[in-house]
Formats: C-alpha cells, structure tokens, sequence
C-alpha cells in the first residue's frame, strides 16, 4: 500500500538533518582554511591532513556500522553516534594545537559515520529497489544544502563569531539532530537482523569476494575521493591561489557550486529512475557522469581560469553522479546484506578521500608559498592532475573488465 506522506516526512527529515550536519562538517575548512592557518600556523600538508583526519575516522567505522546498522537498525546506531559528533565538534572549538584539532576533527568524522549509511539502509528496508536511486538523491540534497551552509553564510557568521563559535553552535545542532533521529525516525519491521556476528562478518567476506562489487568499485572510490578532498578542502585555496578572489568571491563561488551539487543528486537520482524503466541501468547513467566528471577535473588541472565559474558548477553537478554505485549495490545484494554493501564501498571511498585530501596538500607544499600566504599554482597543477590520472586508471579496469559488466550496465 502506498505509505502516508507523514510517515514519509518521519523517515527523511531527521535522516536529512544529520546529513546535512555530516556535509557541513566535511566542507567547512574550506571556507575557514585561512583562520585555521592563522591561529594555529600549520603548513599545506598539515592543513591536508588536519582536515583529512574527518575522513580517515569516517572510513575506520564503516566495516563496524555495516554490521551494527544490519544487526541494530539504523535509527538506534545514528542517534547514538551523532552525540559523538557534538563532542568532537566541542573538542575542536576548545582545541589550540593542531594535535588537538585532529583529535576533534576524527571524532566528528566518528560521529557522522552513519548519517549516509543509515539513511540507505533505512531506505532499503521501507521502499521497492526501483525506488532506491531518487530516494537516495534526495537524501544526497540535504548533503548539499549542508555544503551551501558551509560556503557563504559561514563567512557571513565569522562577522559575528570567529571559527571556534561556529563550532559551538553546530555541536548543539548536531545534539538536536540525535534527539530526532531517535524520537520522530519509525522502527520498521525486519529493521534488525537475526544473525549471529558469525554470520554477519561472513556477509562482509561475501561483500568483498564478489566479482560484481569489484567491477563498480575502483572507479566510484577514486570519483568519489577526488568530489570529497577537492570540495571539503582544496577548492576554497585554489579560488584563492589560482583563480585569484578575494575571500568572499570563493566563499559565493562555492555557494554556487553547493547549488549546483543539489541541482545534480536530484538529476541524477530522477533520470537513473527515468531511464531504468527505459532499459538503461543505473550504473550507465553513473559511468557517463563520472566521465563527464573527469573532463572537467581535466580543464580545472589545466588552470582555465577563464572559464572558472562554469567550471566549478559543473564540477558540483557532475561530480553527484559518484553516488550512484550505492543505489546499484543495494539492488544487487540482497537487503540483509544492504548496508554491509554500501559501508564496504564506502570505507574504501573515504580511505581513499583521506589519502587524496593529504597528497594534494603535500603535494603544494613542494612548491614554496608566495609572500602573502597564498600556494603555488603549480603545485595544484600538479595535485589536481595526480588525482585525475587515479581515476582514469580506474574508469580504464571498469570499461576492461568484462567479465561481470553485461550484469550492471546497459
């Protein structure tokens, strides 16, 4: 029977809350690289890595949260890591050392862990597969709403506070968020699995030795870690360096780039729905976006400059399609196995980003900094087109791998 738009409304705000808090944690250095740079005195590599450190405690508790989502449901397993993030997000307002920063910036990537990965698996257990793409997308908008929030009305808040207050008011949003998850979100039936933790592990194993997974996974890791390092860091800097702004022309620029992310979950989440009923498969629809993808990182790594703001829109637009392999591995393993699927994917996609978000920083920092503080535009040059060539590699073993493919694409 069709469900009630109210019980809709239950299952996706309270998701979309803790997402959007998820993306606004990710994006924000972007904007507030240069307090962070001036009130701690760190260099490109530890501004990567300080940054990074999101990505790499994201990625150490996605193995662990398959098998928690599956085993304890996701509105219990999100509500309780969120308060995790608060803490993390407090940390990081108190901290005065970069080592302390670090420690807060990783628990908050703890803490958020579950804001995508619950929200799938929950999708997956109240709606049909044939669904999965657009309720996936609109999920990815609350995400992009959370980038928008991270770009021009943060500049506007430092008017009011420094970075350390913009913390403290997210930490207290992120608290408001764990309260919702837990009181409005609906237990679905089913929602918690009967298996041993012998049993689940052994999902996993079966997750990872399956043909299928292998073929769409190298190129959606290396797409997704170049759209995360880029946006939640080095695109604020390379405005600035490259393209020469000024800080509220990059702060508006990736305000416009968030828009351009929302305008793409949607698209590309509606027209995976569209043309499935046409014969043509989800992850053709994903191929084609990452290679669209690629060609403008392409032209970005050529310095473009000309052509900047189109550029970065159709970066943000472009670079959504890399959602859409979940949507396909929730189709092709079965539910009990959804978030196991999604989280192993998704622990390679964030390794992935850490590696990319660091390199890219030790990579500038080979080039000396000019006299106002900005990079050298060579060592973007250079960062940028390292990751490009990763992914070209792996779009390369996804079109050769034939094998499996008659199975996921058109």
């Amino acid at each position: 029977m069709p469900m009630p738009p109210v019980l809709h409304l239950r299952i996706f705000l309270p998701f979309a809350l803790g997402y959007f808090l998820s993306y606004l944690y990710r994006t924000v250095n972007a904007v507030l690289a240069p307090d962070l740079v001036r009130d701690v005195g760190i260099d490109p590599a530890s501004l990567g890595l300080l940054t990074s450190a999101y990505f790499l405690a994201f990625a150490a508790a996605q193995l662990p949260l398959g098998v928690l989502l599956d085993r304890y449901g996701p509105r219990r397993v999100e509500a309780a890591l969120l308060l995790f993030a608060a803490a993390g997000a407090v940390m990081f307002a108190w901290a005065d050392s970069l080592a302390g920063l670090m420690a807060g910036r990783a628990l908050i990537g703890l803490g958020v862990s579950a804001c995508l990965m619950a929200a799938f698996k929950a999708f997956t257990l109240w709606f049909p597969p044939e669904r999965l793409p657009l309720a996936n997308g609109v999920q990815m908008i609350s995400g992009g709403v959370g980038a928008l929030a991270a770009t021009t009305p943060v500049e506007l808040a430092l008017k009011l506070t420094d970075w350390r207050g913009v913390f403290l008011l997210v930490a207290g949003l992120t608290v408001l968020a764990a309260a919702l998850v837990y009181l409005v979100v609906p237990e679905k039936d089913g929602s918690r699995s009967e298996e041993t933790l012998q049993e689940q592990f052994a999902g996993i194993r079966t997750v990872f030795t399956s043909p299928v997974f292998w073929h769409i996974v190298p190129w959606a890791v290396a797409a997704q870690a170049a759209y995360l390092s880029i946006l939640g860091l080095w695109s604020g800097p390379w405005l600035r360096d490259v393209a020469g702004y000024p800080r509220m022309d990059v702060a508006n620029t990736l305000m416009g780039v968030s828009l351009a992310m929302i305008a793409g979950y949607f698209a590309f989440g509606a027209m995976a729905e569209r043309l499935a009923k046409r014969g043509i498969r989800p992850m053709t629809v994903a191929a084609w976006g990452m290679s669209g993808f690629l060609a403008v990182q392409l032209l970005l790594s050529l310095h473009w400059t000309a052509l900047t703001v189109p550029l970065w829109l159709l970066f943000g637009f472009s670079g959504t399609a890399c959602i859409l392999p979940y949507a396909v591995l929730s189709q092709l393993f079965p539910k009990q196995l959804a978030g196991r699927a999604n989280t192993g994917l998704n622990v390679l996609v964030f390794v992935a980003a850490f590696a990319a978000q660091w390199a890219i920083g030790a990579i500038i920092g080979l080039w000396p900094q000019a006299a106002d503080g900005g990079y050298h535009t060579s060592g973007y040059r250079a960062g940028f087109g390292l990751i490009f060539g990763l992914q070209l590699v792996t779009a390369l073993w996804y079109r050769l791998s034939r094998s499996v493919r008659t199975r996921v694409c058109a």
